[in-house]
C-alpha cells in the first residue's frame, strides 16, 4: 500500500449526532505506551478497504495545535480506525477518558487522521493474503453456503455451530468455510487453561466488555471433525485446516480427540495444512500431535518476558517455561512454528521486550510472526503495567521492532494469517 512522507492530517472527531468531522487547525495525535505523539509521516497510510471507524465513548478527541506547539483537549468524540485484517497498528487512538466512561469493547482502536480527501491511519500491511476480504462478496452467497453446509450433514453440531457463526456472528474464519474457500475453523474446546483479559469467548461478570463471540457449548467427535475436513479440502485445493478459533478455548485440552481426527483424515488422504492456534501451555500434548499429521502451530503470546506475558495471559497451572518447551518439542517433531505476537504500540516494541522475542526466535528457530493487534481497551492493557514505571521507555516502533528482528534472525517470516504450507 502506498505511503506518503508529506501527509499532515488533521484531528478526526464527532458530534453529539455521531457525525464525524475534521478540525479545521488541530492536527493528528496518536498514542505509543503511554506517549501521546504526533504521527511520523513513514507511518500513515490511507485508511485500507473494509476498515471501520468507531465512536469512543466518554472519551474526547486530542488534536495538536500548532500555534501552541501542544496537545488540546475539548469536548468533541474521539473517533478510532478498526484496521481490515492484515493490517499491523504503530499507534493507537489518543484521547481523554471522562469519568465514568464505559470500558472499550475487544477491538483494537488505530489512531485516524483526514487529509486530503481520505482518512490516514498509522498502520503497516504486513500480510497482502485476501482471505479475510469480503468487499463484493453477496451475504446471500454466504448464507447459500452455510445453508448447504446444513443440508449435506443435517446430523453434525459442529456443522450447525460454525453456520451460526456465520449467518449471525459473521465470523470471517466460518464465513470462508461457507464459501469454500481459505482456512476452515475447527473449535473443539469448552474449556481453558488460561484466563487472558482479552478472551474474545470467555468474560467474567465484572470485566466491563461483554465477550464478542459464544464459546462452544458441546465436545464434538471425531467424526463431526473429519467430515468438515474432508468435505472442506474437496473444495479448496490450498487448504487450511485450523483448531483454536475465538469461539473455544484452548484446544490443546482436547488434544487426545484432535490427534484422532488429523489421523483420520490423514489415513484416509487427507491433504493442506493442518494447524493448531494454542497458548502452547501443554507441551505433553505435542509429540502425539506431530505423529497423527499436524503440520503446524501457532503460539499466541503478547510478550516472550514472562512477567509481562503473565499479567495478560494469566496462566493457570502453566508457566512460560512450558511455552517454551511447546515451540521446542514442537520444531524436534518437524512442525512449522508461527508466533501469533499481540502487538500493542508502546509495549510489545519496548527494547527489552524486543531483546526477548528475539532471543526466543533465534533459540528455537521460530520460522513465522504473525502481528496481531491487541483488541483490547488501551487504558485496560496499560493498566495492566501500570506499576511498571520505571520501564516508560519509548519504544522502537513497529518498523523499528521488524528491522532489528530481521537482522537478529534473518530467515524469520512476518504476517497476518496462517500460512498455506502445502
Amino acid at each position: 500500500m502506498d505511503k506518503r512522507t508529506d501527509v499532515n492530517p488533521r484531528m478526526v472527531f464527532a458530534d453529539r449526532r455521531g457525525r464525524i468531522y475534521d478540525h479545521p487547525s488541530l492536527g493528528m495525535v496518536c498514542r505509543s505506551g503511554w506517549e501521546f505523539r504526533r504521527p511520523e509521516p513513514e507511518e500513515l497510510i490511507p485508511l485500507p478497504k473494509e476498515c471501520e471507524l468507531f465512536l469512543l465513548p466518554g472519551r474526547r478527541a486530542l488534536g495538536w495545535d500548532s500555534d501552541r506547539g501542544g496537545i488540546e483537549a475539548g469536548d468533541r468524540t474521539a473517533v478510532a480506525a478498526f484496521v481490515s485484517p492484515g493490517h499491523t497498528l504503530s499507534a493507537v487512538c489518543a484521547y481523554e477518558t471522562d469519568p465514568g466512561a464505559p470500558v472499550l469493547p475487544l477491538f483494537a482502536y488505530g489512531a485516524v487522521g483526514y487529509a486530503r480527501g481520505r482518512f490516514w491511519v498509522c498502520a503497516t500491511q504486513v500480510d497482502e493474503d485476501p482471505r479475510q476480504q469480503f468487499e463484493g462478496v453477496s451475504p446471500k452467497r454466504i448464507q447459500a453456503g452455510a445453508r448447504q453446509w446444513l443440508k449435506t450433514f443435517p446430523g453434525n453440531r459442529l456443522v450447525r455451530h460454525l453456520a451460526d457463526c456465520a449467518l449471525v456472528s459473521s465470523c470471517p474464519a466460518a464465513r470462508n468455510l461457507a464459501l469454500g474457500r481459505y482456512e476452515a475453523p475447527l473449535p473443539t474446546s469448552r474449556s481453558c487453561n488460561a484466563r487472558c483479559v482479552g478472551c474474545l469467548s470467555l468474560q467474567p461478570p465484572d470485566s466491563g466488555f461483554p465477550s464478542t463471540q459464544n464459546r462452544i457449548r458441546f465436545q464434538p467427535s471425531v467424526g463431526e471433525v473429519v467430515e468438515i475436513m474432508d468435505h472442506h479440502g474437496r473444495r479448496e485445493p490450498r487448504a487450511i485446516f485450523s483448531f483454536g478459533q475465538g469461539c473455544e478455548g484452548e484446544p490443546l485440552t482436547e488434544a487426545e480427540l484432535i490427534a484422532r481426527a488429523v489421523h483420520d483424515f490423514r489415513a484416509s488422504g487427507g491433504q493442506g495444512t493442518v494447524n493448531v492456534n494454542t497458548n502452547a501451555g501443554l507441551p505433553e500434548t505435542i509429540p502425539e500431535l506431530a505423529r497423527a499429521g499436524m503440520s503446524s502451530i501457532r503460539v499466541s503470546l503478547n510478550s516472550a518476558r514472562e512477567a509481562v506475558y503473565a499479567r495478560y495471559h494469566r496462566p493457570q497451572g502453566y508457566t512460560f517455561g512450558d511455552v517454551r518447551e511447546s515451540i521446542r518439542k514442537a520444531k524436534q517433531g518437524g512442525l512449522f512454528v508461527s508466533l501469533n505476537y499481540l502487538f500493542f504500540p508502546g509495549i510489545s516494541d519496548r527494547s527489552e521486550d524486543v531483546t526477548a522475542l528475539t532471543e526466543l526466535v533465534r533459540a528455537e528457530r521460530v520460522d513465522f510472526i504473525q502481528l496481531r493487534n491487541m483488541n483490547l481497551d488501551p487504558e485496560v492493557y496499560l493498566g495492566l503495567y501500570q506499576d511498571a514505571s520505571d520501564e516508560r521507555e519509548t519504544g522502537m516502533g513497529l518498523r523499528g521492532m521488524l528491522r532489528e528482528l530481521r537482522r537478529q534472525a534473518p530467515w524469520i517470516r512476518f504476517g497476518y494469517f496462517n500460512p498455506y504450507l502445502g
